[in-house]
């Protein structure tokens, strides 16, 4: 009977070892990756629509928060010792200023603009944003024209309690900022 071969160690990624691949010159500060659960994971290239969703999301926001909030475009929200996503949108309190000697490490809103990331943006990244408590997260389907709602997370379960779709013609408002909306039509781009 053969010996079954060592199985290798899956090697799960600090958010601090993380950040020092990029120090010790292991990863690039412009490669497209981000930290999930310890696992670092590449990201696709844009598509012009994929990028316009993103450029039409965050102008959108700015628009309606004035000075409530920070809008942060694809940059790092740390998630606990074993997350550090790059979200399309975040928006965190506060202001830019705020964040020049530390990325966030909660966010009030998070976006991801989805034209073929839908699965992993349901299924790996909306238990991460429900763990860390983030209050709404919104996926921007660029294939049917709609935004996903997820709302009232349960940190146990990594799980939203509620999900919802809009559509074009309706408007959307921030739980954590009241008063504050937007219209789906200003977040998803013309095809």
């Amino acid at each position: 009977m053969a010996t079954p071969a060592p199985v290798e160690p899956v090697v799960r990624y600090t958010v601090e070892r993380y950040s020092r691949l990029v120090e010790e010159g292991v990863l690039s500060p412009d490669e497209r990756v981000e930290l999930l659960e310890g696992v670092i994971v590449g990201m696709a290239p844009h598509s012009p629509r994929h990028a316009a969703g993103i450029s039409c999301a965050g102008q959108a926001l700015r628009v309606a928060l004035e000075d409530r909030a920070a809008v942060r475009e694809q940059l790092t929200l740390v998630l606990g010792p074993y997350s550090a996503p790059e979200p399309d949108i975040a928006v965190v309190s506060g202001r830019v200023e705020d964040y020049y000697r530390a990325h966030p490490r909660a966010a009030l809103l998070v976006v991801e603009v989805a034209e073929t990331s839908l699965a992993a943006d349901r299924l790996t990244k909306a238990p991460i944003y429900a763990a860390a408590r983030i209050p709404e997260y919104w996926i921007i389907d660029l294939r049917h024209d709609r935004i996903e709602v997820f709302r009232d997370p349960d940190r146990k379960l990594s799980r939203y309690g509620s999900i919802t779709t809009t559509v074009r013609g309706e408007r959307l408002e921030l739980l954590a900022l009241p008063g504050v909306s937007v219209a789906v039509d200003d977040l998803i781009p013309a095809r």
